[in-house]
């Protein structure tokens, strides 16, 4: 048996023999690592997956949480932990405190092109639009090929309206990466420039390249509103509210087309649906009060426009409707303070004036009512009824002379009208000015396009009910000007026009978009704001 367990226990005295021989060299091995060969470090980037994880759940808290300890234990030097705190940071709107941080990623990293992006990014929303072309043309130099840094260049010239610049951009943009944004933004420096035509061939390519996309659909159906092309605005129209039933903008659009055609019944279904999205619209107030306004329900009208009023006390379109009910309801005094308003608000509209000296002359101020019809005879070159309710004051206060010339603008304005559209005059403005042609005596009568039916017998010794009956009320027969300009933003005021003027407004679209966040009209590629 001893043979035996001898030969059995060979091997394993040999093998103990091995490891004896082997340790010395491990031993060697671990002095060399730990020594002077490869000191340890920390792994800068070892948290980077669970700081990521949190940021894209949004758990905000737990994330800054790991960022902290990340930071502490590299000494401040990881940049990862740095950048995503900077976007944390710039979701709680710590603007300023996002680019310091980013700017500290971009000394870790000044190679890296989405470190000066961000940092960019940062400044534009600040309001530093130069410093933050500046960044972004350094970025450009690092990577030529980004079409997100030629957009947002385009953007930032169209804040400091360097339009043919903007354009040379987003069309750089365009030709790197075709997106809804860049075509919505280059659409947008043509609305603003005034040009109608060019802007619709831009919205035509992105609905090409974009069917599906309800806002430019919406957007391109008002266009074509605007220029009284209806078949295609409700192709449009009807594309976008397929694809998404809801779309307020589009119902609205479609509710005030209806009511400029006089149909306030169905105009007002089509309201209650947009009350149910954004009962807090102004233009839809509006819309609603001048429903009514037309139904002859005043009362009603002034309470929904005193909502819109509220909601929106700088918009000059909602004071005007406000004043021209007043008028109707002969409340001179709330009609001018309503349009007295309205006036400090759209200074260069000569409609506004002459419904102005309309109260004046019902409140028997007769001095300070020519002051505002020779300021609206100043800024109103087409519409006639400023110069026959001029001609009116005039005659009723004993200047015939003056009256006369007043009445022979009127005509002139009416000749004018006549040889460019087929467009009809009121009947009471027709009988009017009429009976002003047989008092002064005029030898050559006007042709008026709608003959005078059924003269009414108002002997007004004032222009009192002629300005309330006549202008078109922005949210009745023109609520289609009111429900574009609020839901696309992008009328332009042609100065020295009257009656149907609209403003500007400054574009609204995300400066950096993001696929996976709502866009920021005014920010870029991060968060989420309403119209």
């Amino acid at each position: 048996m001893a043979p035996a367990s001898l030969e059995g226990s060979a091997p394993c005295g040999n093998y103990r023999k091995g490891l004896l021989a082997f340790s010395p060299l491990v031993n060697i091995l671990r002095s060399g690592i730990a020594g002077s060969y490869a000191p340890e470090f920390p792994i800068l980037e070892k948290q980077n997956w669970l700081i990521h994880l949190h940021y894209i759940r949004k758990d905000y808290e737990a994330c800054k949480a790991v960022i902290k300890e990340q930071l502490q234990e590299t000494q401040g030097l990881c940049e990862y932990a740095i950048y995503v705190q900077a976007l944390i940071f710039r979701l709680e709107g710590n603007i300023q405190e996002s680019l310091e941080l980013f700017q500290t990623c971009a000394v870790l990293s000044p190679q890296c092109a989405d470190n000066l992006k961000q940092v960019a990014r940062s400044l534009f929303l600040l309001g530093k639009h130069k410093a933050a072309i500046e960044v972004y043309s350094e970025a450009a130099k690092l990577n030529q090929k980004d079409w997100e840094i030629c957009h947002n260049l385009g953007v930032c010239y169209i804040y400091l309206k360097q339009f043919n610049k903007a354009q040379d951009q987003l069309h750089n943009a365009l030709h790197l990466n075709r997106h809804d944004l860049t075509y919505i933004m280059l659409g947008k420096i043509h609305l603003l420039e005034g040009d109608l035509d060019k802007a619709i061939e831009i919205y035509k390519k992105a609905v090409e390249f974009s069917p599906e996309n309800t806002e430019l659909l919406t957007t391109l159906g008002l266009l074509y509103l605007q220029l009284g092309i209806y078949q295609k605005a409700f192709e449009h129209l009807g594309n976008a509210l397929t694809y998404d039933p809801t779309n307020y903008k589009a119902i609205l659009a479609a509710g005030s087309m209806m009511q400029t055609h006089g149909d306030f019944d169905v105009a007002l279904t089509k309201y209650r649906v947009v009350a149910c999205a954004v009962p807090e619209s102004p233009p839809l107030w509006n819309n609603i009060g001048m429903c009514f306004f037309g139904k002859k329900k005043y009362v009603a009208a002034i309470s929904c426009l005193k909502r819109a009023n509220y909601l929106a006390p700088f918009d000059w379109k909602i004071l005007y409707n406000l004043g021209l009910v007043h008028l109707t309801m002969q409340q001179y005094a709330s009609a001018f303070h309503f349009l007295s308003a309205a006036i400090n608000f759209q200074p260069k509209m000569g409609e506004l004036y002459m419904l102005l000296a309309v109260a004046l002359t019902n409140l028997e101020d007769i001095e300070n009512a020519k002051r505002a019809y020779a300021e609206a005879v100043r800024l109103d070159k087409c519409n006639p009824l400023v110069n026959l309710n001029y001609a009116v004051l005039l005659y009723n206060q004993g200047e015939k002379r003056a009256a006369l010339t007043q009445y022979q603008e009127m005509e002139k304005k009416v000749n004018l009208l006549k040889d460019s559209s087929s467009l009809e005059f009121d009947s009471e403005m027709v009988e009017m000015a009429q009976k002003l042609g047989a008092a002064l005596q005029v030898g050559e009568a006007l042709v008026w396009t709608k003959p005078v039916k059924d003269p009414k017998s108002k002997h007004r010794s004032s222009s009192g009910s002629k300005a309330a009956s006549v202008p078109q009320p922005l949210g009745s027969n023109q609520a289609l000007g009111q429900a574009m300009s609020s839901a696309a933003a992008y009328r332009k005021l042609p100065s020295g026009a009257g009656g149907t003027s609209q403003l500007t407004k400054p574009p609204s679209l995300p400066l950096e978009p993001e696929p996976t966040e709502e866009a920021h009209p005014t920010e870029a590629s991060a968060q989420i704001r309403e119209k």
